[in-house]
């Protein structure tokens, strides 16, 4: 049970979604070019996934099970697992049930970890065994996790020894780093050898992994030295040594490299696969672009819901009380956050009392201090991400986004201004408006920088605790100053 308990400490799975990594480059389509072609075909495709879903809700709605079985079938794993996704809980296990049991543990791997908790609970432990086989060790790590803990003991107890210390060298590294995306199914090869025996030794192997774009070279102790690529072994002279063919120039990822820096480093460096190794440089394993792809989709995913306080493994179609009970949680943080707003305002009943049009305007301060700190939070947040804000450009940041708040403050404080003394023909609260706005526009400018970056250097996640407090930022200064400059120069 050690290596049990061991992986209980891995966090969240990562989901199977595609997502576009870059722009594809732009050509003029001509109905008898390759590009074309291709187009037509992707688009027809896209189509008949589209027709495909829609079928077999069809089929279910109207109960017709075997029309609807023979379609589930025919979908990819990934399909299947959309499908699962946007299906209420009675009809989402009806559909569970008509997928066949070779395409279970695949479609497993792809839906979210609220879905996949929900089907888990609802197969039995001979099913659950069957599902895992034939899995990648890096999916069948992620699958464990959410085991019960007699189906992972009988799962470990049918592994032979060179699978089971494969399954814990990639267990023994958390989650969300390259370690624990890794696949140890790797090919090695010695600089030593020839092209030739190379390509014997493939021959002879049968198969190679998927997403195999290149072979790994090692020295004798498994040490890294560089890849030999597919490309060169097919098309180089047989005769030549790998040492004389191989690419010395791209470096093996450490194995506790964040997941974020990997995909960060597979994007900008065009890789389709990438060596993973350890502090003496030995081979682990390799990371492919789909585990890549994994994690892009996953950091999206969770910076949009992290700014509504929601995580990756909400379901849509969950029931109602566990739904409430999790977004309870986040309602209660921001009525804290309320009362704290609402409590700089009481400081200023009597001044309100006085001038009612105050309360009147009083939102559209605090409302345009919110959409702009939100504004540079999210830049800021995602710059972060990228690691394009560093701790030598922060200060040029601040002072930038400093002018553009002044000058934005300056804009909107004339608007505003000028709107206020129409509505109330008093050049008093126009003038404290727009003296409000531009203080609060560059409140908003600072803590939307300056939030974040603190959040990112305490560990804590800026996407989930940032527009929280930026909101609550705008809100009291946007109150305090509007009301502040109204007891000084209206009363």
């Amino acid at each position: 049970m050690q290596l049990v308990q061991k992986y209980r400490t891995k966090s969240q799975i990562f989901q199977r979604f595609a997502f576009p990594f870059a722009a594809p480059a732009w050509y003029t389509l001509r109905a008898d070019s390759p590009h074309f072609s291709r187009a037509m075909t992707e688009a027809t495709e896209q189509d008949k996934g589209t027709d495909r879903l829609q079928a077999l809700r069809d089929a279910l709605a109207e109960e017709r099970l075997a029309e609807a079985q023979e379609l589930i079938n025919e979908m990819y794993p990934a399909e299947i697992a959309v499908l699962l996704e946007s299906l209420p809980g009675p009809e989402r296990i009806a559909a569970w049930e008509l997928v066949s049991p070779e395409l279970d543990g695949e479609v497993l791997t792809y839906v979210n970890e609220g879905v996949r908790a929900t089907l888990i609970r609802e197969m039995a432990s001979h099913e659950l065994v069957a599902a895992t086989e034939g899995l990648d060790t890096d999916d069948l790590a992620d699958l464990l996790a959410e085991m019960p803990d007699e189906v992972i003991q009988h799962i470990l107890n049918t592994m032979d020894a060179q699978h089971r210390q494969r399954l814990e060298a990639v267990l023994s590294y958390p989650e969300d780093t390259a370690g624990g995306l890794m696949n140890v199914d790797t090919i090695t090869v010695r600089e030593d050898i020839t092209l030739d025996v190379v390509l014997r030794y493939l021959r002879w192997h049968g198969e190679i992994p998927e997403t195999t774009d290149s072979l790994m070279v090692v020295d004798r102790e498994g040490k890294y030295l560089g890849l030999l690529s597919l490309t060169d072994l097919l098309t180089r002279n047989p005769d030549l040594s790998v040492a004389e063919v191989m690419i010395r120039d791209v470096e093996g990822i450490n194995a506790a490299t964040p997941a974020s820096e990997v995909a960060t480093l597979f994007e900008r460096r065009d890789l389709i696969s990438a060596p993973v190794v350890n502090d003496d440089g030995k081979l682990l394993g390799r990371i492919t672009i789909d585990d890549v792809v994994d994690v892009i989709r996953d950091e999206a995913d969770h910076s949009v819901l992290s700014m509504a306080g929601l995580s990756e493994e909400e379901d849509l179609f969950a029931p109602a009380i566990p739904s409430a009970r999790r977004r309870a949680v986040w309602l209660s943080i921001n009525l804290l956050t309320a009362f704290t707003a609402a409590s700089v305002v009481g400081q200023f009943q009597d001044v309100i009392q006085h001038l009612v049009a105050l309360a009147v305007l009083m939102p559209i301060v605090a409302s345009m201090g919110g959409i702009a700190g939100n504004q540079v939070l999210a830049l800021v947040i995602r710059s972060l991400a990228q690691g394009v804000v560093v701790k030598e450009n922060t200060r040029w940041l601040i002072s930038k986004e400093m002018a553009v708040g002044v000058l934005n403050g300056l804009i909107f404080a004339i608007l505003v201004g000028s709107a206020a003394f129409v509505w109330f023909q008093n050049a008093g609260i126009g003038l404290v408006i727009g003296g409000a706005m531009v203080i609060n526009l560059l409140c908003a400018a600072l803590a939307g920088v300056i939030v974040p970056v603190l959040l990112r250097r305490f560990g804590i996640d800026p996407a989930l605790a940032g527009p929280v407090i930026v909101t609550t930022i705008t809100d009291v200064m946007g109150f305090f100053s509007f009301l502040g400059l109204a007891t000084l120069f209206l009363i």
